[in-house]
């Protein structure tokens, strides 16, 4: 997979060259997958977002190397495999949305720091060898956890 620069917006022949078809190619995806959306610029020329060229990246992938075909290519890229196997459909329009939210480059900040406040050295261990002051750094971070896995949970059912 190719590198893509640090840009909010790509026109036409950066997209190309980054995902290797021509831009007629890239304007004949456009009309067969809903979810690439370019915006346009005053004169008239696409601007594509970088979710568009990764997804583009993705067509070309599912097209050219795993031969699917266009209709077996949208639908694939409605499917999500869940950790445990199975594959659950998502709805045409909430593609981008869910790609976003599931596999967006946002971390969990599960292990942060405790509070320095609380977090000395002098304290003594309450469980096992976990100092007091980690117990509520800990719970904290697994209160996040929980969070984040009941709303992958909710986008999966929905």
């Amino acid at each position: 997979m190719p590198q893509i620069p640090n840009k909010l917006y790509f026109r036409i022949g950066e997209v190309s060259d980054l995902v290797g078809v021509k831009p007629y190619v890239l304007r004949y995806w456009e009309s067969e997958f809903t979810d690439i959306k370019p915006s346009k610029s005053k004169s008239g020329q696409r601007l594509y977002k970088r979710r568009d060229v990764e997804l583009l990246l993705r067509i070309k992938e599912l097209l050219y190397e795993e031969r699917f075909t266009i209709n077996g290519a949208r639908k694939r890229l409605r499917e999500f495999t869940r950790g445990d196997g199975a594959v659950v459909t998502v709805p045409d329009d909430e593609i981008v949305e869910f790609a976003e939210e599931v596999a967006g480059p946002r971390q969990l900040e599960v292990f942060a720091e405790a509070d320095p406040d609380t977090d000395t050295d002098d304290e003594k261990p309450t469980h096992g060898s976990i100092p007091a002051g980690r117990d509520r750094g800990n719970l904290k971070a697994f209160q996040k956890i929980k969070r984040d896995l009941q709303e992958l949970l909710s986008l999966i059912r929905t």
